[in-house]
């Protein structure tokens, strides 16, 4: 298999998109949120006080976040090498974060992946089955 390559930020919309049923707030530019069916699945989030650089104290203003479940979350984060993180903010929450600027650092097959099951998380029961049922 051909190794994917690595991220871009359009890669999140295409991806996202591609989805069933998702829709994207704003639809156009802006800092994106994804829904299925108004339920939030990932989205860019602005400056907070929980996410900083640890070298500067500068709060990180391109901070993405995606729902995932508490297992991978454990996985995503306890990899040192990983760009995937948490904050306290996030402690008992099923999501992760990542910078935009760190989107490099992951392929475009890990994006899909993240996204997919971001989206599973957050979808109605019986339209992931059949998402599901569809890919197999």
């Amino acid at each position: 298999m051909a190794r994917s390559r690595r991220a871009r930020l359009p890669d999140l919309d295409e991806i996202a998109l591609s989805l069933p049923e998702v829709t994207r707030d704003p639809t156009e530019g802006g800092r994106p949120a994804y829904q299925v069916r108004g339920r939030t699945f990932a989205f860019a989030r602005g400056p907070r006080k929980d996410a900083f650089d640890p070298g500067t104290g500068e709060l990180y203003d391109d901070v993405l976040a995606f729902s995932c479940t508490a297992e991978d979350k454990e996985a995503m984060v306890g990899d040192e090498s990983s760009p995937w993180f948490t904050t306290p903010h996030w402690n008992g929450y099923n999501a992760v974060l990542l910078l935009e600027r760190d989107l490099p650092k992951v392929t475009v097959a890990e994006l899909r992946e993240v996204l997919t099951d971001a989206w599973l998380a957050k979808a109605p029961k019986r339209l992931a089955a059949s998402f599901v049922e569809d890919q197999s």
